[in-house]
């Protein structure tokens, strides 16, 4: 009697082992590939970085485009890229609402997708228009550096080459004094030329970074002792 009650004490002990090990497999099986250390960039977690330095400059760009329409209205639209700051501005509020609902390099749910997939493209789209800005700023910069300027009533007239009868003239309205086109003009196109070089290279960024994370990086088991219980290794 004692014997068989020993055992069966045995028994109670031998069979309350298993559970443990099924509870640490569960909980290893349940960690798998920890999301936490895909979605960090210089810190923080993935888009808060990049889309913050998008909003500021997307509202520098944007600043200094409205400051050249004041120096003359009759300035083109691909002279003043306003359009391109208030669009950096869009992209940079999608980054915050991806940050939001919880950045993963896996999707979850649709609203990951969707914001993960708008976000790529509109990285992309933001990266082509600020090279498209930088062309332009570019262009409008060489120009204004060879100006030959005259003031004719409220207007500044400019030309590229004063000796030639047919040269092409450039007519600036409301500007009385010529020395805003070939100075402080000249210093904003100089200024947009940076501003959309660094909001370049962070839209780049940010849709590599996206890229990377979904398409670089996955995780495989390998199982040790029983199939309940797997280690999980990023490659």
């Amino acid at each position: 009697m004692g014997e068989g009650k020993k055992g069966s004490g045995g028994g109670e002990k031998s069979g309350g082992a298993p559970p443990i090990q099924e509870k640490k497999g569960g909980k290893a099986e349940e960690g798998g590939p920890a999301p936490e250390d895909a979605h960090k960039c210089c810190g923080c977690r993935f888009p808060l970085l990049i889309a913050l330095l998008q909003l500021l400059l997307g509202v520098a760009i944007t600043a200094v485009a409205f400051l050249m329409v004041t120096i003359s209205p009759s300035l083109l639209a691909r002279e003043t890229p306003h359009w391109a700051g208030i669009i950096l501005c869009v992209v940079s509020l999608l980054g915050f609402l991806l940050y939001c609902i919880t950045y993963v390099p896996d999707e979850r749910t649709s609203m990951q997708f969707i914001a993960k997939l708008l976000y790529f493209i509109l990285c992309t789209v933001g990266l082509v228009l600020s090279v498209l800005v930088m062309a332009f700023s570019g262009h409008h910069y060489a120009q204004t550096n060879g100006f030959s300027c005259l003031e004719v009533g409220d207007d500044c007239v400019c030309t590229l080459d004063p000796h030639d009868p047919i040269a092409r003239t450039f007519t600036y309205a409301g500007v009385s004094d010529c020395g805003e086109v070939t100075g402080t003009l000249k210093l904003y196109f100089l200024l947009q030329i940076a501003l959309n070089l660094t909001q370049a290279l962070v839209c780049a960024l940010g849709a590599f970074v996206m890229w990377k994370h979904r398409y670089q990086v996955f995780f495989v088991g390998l199982q040790i002792g029983s199939p309940s219980f797997q280690h999980w290794q990023k490659v």
